[in-house]
């Protein structure tokens, strides 16, 4: 195992980032992490040699400061061998109770930065011929839950971007996978990471109930954030790894439901789709 890689982790200060970043220094990688707020994240990492860990204060909403980051880690590392798009969060409500700002603050992380970061890196692996693109969707991002359009809409949009991306860059010598997680017992369901809209519509009672019953999961999700760093581990160093990968057992199942629900949909309307070709 190459344990000379140097990774580039956005949102880094906790939840799975934090995990992968105290792993892979565990194991001798060298790890630029990136975090809204530098304290924040220098604390949560605790004490670290500064030859194998580069903590960033990023705005991941701005290309100069992404891009500012991704100079740091190559001028101290002297390259960038894999990029962890991890920086997120999730929002609930009806489509109809969330202002344009909570949407396009959404976008903005969930979306946006995912897309800064690899168009930042992609120079520098273009150069290498190599390098590993990890981009963090979700299993909202394939089979999502009643009150989370919004939530799901932007991890749909990480899987469908990395999925292409795969395609593109594979001649490159470049591999991307879009990992969609279930529930993984990190601070994700705290307020600290979870966003409601600020207007809330009465009508709405299976949103709200939806909403309590992942708030009351908060704690006893059965995902292992500790497993889960061996895994992207494993993805860097994995010669063909695959584009999408389902981790826990939830989200397993719930990919298994959504295409069985898929394949009797497409069986059931085959007729009418037919139906549209030219005779």
């Amino acid at each position: 195992m190459d344990t000379k890689k140097v990774w580039l982790i956005t949102g880094a200060s906790k939840g799975m980032g934090l995990s992968l970043v105290k792993k892979l220094i565990t194991d001798g990688y060298r790890v630029a992490a990136t975090s809204r707020n530098l304290q924040s994240l220098t604390e949560a990492a605790g004490t670290f040699d500064e030859k194998v860990f580069l903590p960033l204060e990023v705005d991941l909403t701005s290309e100069k400061s992404i891009n500012n980051a991704v100079s740091k880690t190559v001028a101290r590392f002297g390259k960038i061998d894999v990029l962890v798009n991890n920086a997120g969060y999730g929002i609930g409500g009806a489509v109809e109770e969330l202002s344009p700002q909570e949407i396009q603050d959404s976008f903005d992380i969930n979306v946006f930065a995912v897309i800064r970061t690899m168009q930042a890196v992609m120079p520098y692996f273009r150069t290498q011929k190599s390098g590993s693109i990890i981009n963090i969707s979700s299993i909202a991002g394939f089979a999502p839950a009643t009150g989370w359009a919004m939530y799901a809409s932007t991890k749909y949009a990480v899987t469908g971007l990395s999925e292409v991306m795969a395609e593109d860059v594979k001649e490159l010598g470049i591999k991307v996978t879009v990992v969609a997680p279930g529930a993984f017992r990190t601070e994700f369901l705290e307020d600290s990471s979870l966003v409601f809209a600020e207007k809330k519509i009465n009508d709405y009672q299976a949103i709200r109930a939806s909403h309590g019953k992942y708030a009351a999961m908060n704690g006893t999700q059965l995902g292992d954030p500790e497993k889960l760093a061996q895994v992207f581990i494993d993805l860097a160093e994995d010669p063909n790894p695959p584009v999408r990968l389902y981790l826990g057992s939830d989200a397993y199942s719930r990919a298994s439901e959504k295409i069985r629900v898929l394949s009797a949909e497409l069986e059931s309307n085959r007729d009418v789709s037919f139906s549209t070709d030219f005779n």
